[in-house]
């Protein structure tokens, strides 16, 4: 139960983070993205402070032998740039760039009644579902 806990306060956590950063709308994100017309640089700092957050917090827990709530660290192992990860990551920026979401934005912005959700969220999943169906070589 503690786990399920620590899951939802983390989740709700970064929620707020987002709405308060207020990456829940998508045209402060495209104009974050719009850097040859009319730049906001704003969320740049954002980003710095995730950055340095993570910088410094990886270098304290990676020192642990497991997380607290889990038996093991979950790290990537893939090293490789192949073809699937840079069509799935041109995909991945080609949406976000057309519509200012991005997964968890999208999310956090349904706890504000944000309408346009109801047509990205279902091609999120879509695309997800799709992703996992296709044959990995």
């Amino acid at each position: 139960m503690s786990r399920l806990l620590v899951s939802l306060v983390a989740g709700a956590l970064f929620g707020l983070g987002l709405g308060v950063a207020r990456m829940t709308d998508p045209l402060k994100v495209l104009g974050f993205l719009d850097i040859a017309g009319a730049w906001d640089p704003s969320l740049a700092f954002v980003l710095g402070g995730a950055v340095a957050v993570t910088v410094v917090a990886f270098r304290f827990v990676l020192r642990r032998a497991a997380p607290i709530w889990a038996e093991r660290f979950h790290l990537p192992t893939a090293s490789a740039v192949d073809r699937r990860l840079v069509l799935g990551a041109a995909l991945f920026g080609i949406g976000w760039g057309l519509t200012g979401y991005c997964p968890g934005p999208a999310l956090a912005g349904l706890a504000v009644g944000n309408a346009e959700l109801v047509w990205f969220l279902p091609a999120l999943l879509a695309g997800g579902l799709l992703a996992r169906l296709l044959p990995s070589r």
